[in-house]
């Protein structure tokens, strides 16, 4: 069995002390990408995995494309393990890795808290206007004058995960009413914590601020269009940071232009990078650059479980809470 393991994000170079004592001492070489890469340009194409990844036996993912065709080829030549170093897995066609027999993993539990504190910057951010003050402040303005707040305010959270429960955590000692939708209600915790249970009309009839932390299915796909944007208050923010493609970017676009809501906070988009966005001309939108649930401790431990997982799972182990295609089990196995 091969003993190479490609460590496909660049950016992880930077803290090998994390995940790299992990392989190594389990008898296993990290290999990286073949070049430099840009900050606008920061992952592997099809075309460097289908080049690099053939020979390894598990890759330490990002959200570089495994596509069929690279899954395909790299599990002839030995791929068992792909392990996304996040939570997201949206970049991995995971029939492909089933019917190929390559566990596919991730990292659930390392980044939850790190988003919701992105979304309290983006609320916080919104409500008290730091981007308008910063600007006339570097006009040598004085804008001084009332701004909003989030105490009284009503906090909508779509997705009561992980996720959505580190939102609604924080969203007590802030004074907030808490809504949530969620298809499967945890209501001991909603008790504990406060938060009410409503269906996705209510919650964004009643929000001033609507907060998105679902995953990008079928389902929740441009879940907040132009119907859906319509139902929210003029006043109210929209934040996302969970997948880009949730949010119709055209019609929240038309919604902000239009002030018919009051701004929003954007951390994810459909294209990524998105290039010259015509969101980026809009003065009533923060953006940033697929950033929530990356700080320091969060990408040492997203980065630390995956190597983990690809060492317990090549000695014969089965973490079970980590591995997405629950079903490839027997097939992973019968390929020792």
């Amino acid at each position: 069995m091969s003993r190479r393991v490609l460590v496909a994000p660049a950016p992880l170079r930077q803290i090998e002390f994390t995940y790299g004592p992990i392989l190594r001492e389990a008898g296993y070489e990290i290999e990286y990408p073949p070049r430099n890469y840009t900050h606008t340009e920061q992952q592997m194409s099809v075309e460097e995995l289908l080049a690099q990844l053939p020979g390894c036996v598990a890759t330490l993912a990002g959200s570089e494309p495994y596509t069929r065709a690279v899954i395909e080829k790299a599990a002839a030549a030995g791929l068992k393990v792909i392990a996304r170093a996040g939570v997201g897995y949206d970049a991995v066609d995971l029939q492909a890795a089933t019917d190929c027999g390559v566990a596919v993993c991730y990292a659930p539990g390392t980044n939850q808290e790190a988003v919701a504190e992105h979304a309290f910057m983006f609320m916080l951010a919104l409500s008290r206007k730091l981007r308008e003050q910063d600007i006339e402040m570097r006009a040598k303005l004085w804008p001084r004058r009332a701004v909003g707040n989030l105490r009284g305010k009503t906090l909508g959270i779509l997705g009561l995960g992980r996720i959505g429960k580190a939102v609604a955590r924080r969203a007590v000692p802030f004074g907030l009413e808490v809504l949530a939708t969620e298809i499967e209600p945890d209501h001991e915790f909603a008790k504990a914590h406060n938060v009410t249970f409503v269906p996705l009309e209510g919650l964004l009839k009643r929000s001033d601020i609507v907060t998105l932390h679902v995953p990008k299915t079928p389902l929740t796909k441009n879940i907040m269009r132009r119907e859906t944007l319509a139902l929210m208050k003029p006043t109210a923010f929209l934040l996302n940071t969970a997948r880009g493609g949730i949010v119709h970017e055209g019609d929240l676009l038309d919604a902000l232009k239009a002030k018919t809501i009051a701004g929003a906070g954007i951390d994810v988009f459909e294209t990524e990078p998105p290039g010259d966005h015509p969101l980026f001309q809009l003065d009533n939108v923060l953006l940033t650059a697929h950033t929530a649930g990356v700080d320091e401790q969060s990408r040492q431990d997203m980065a630390r479980l995956p190597a983990r997982a690809i060492v317990k799972l090549l000695a014969g182990e089965w973490p079970a809470d980590w591995v997405v295609n629950q079903q490839v089990k027997d097939k992973f196995f019968a390929r020792a």
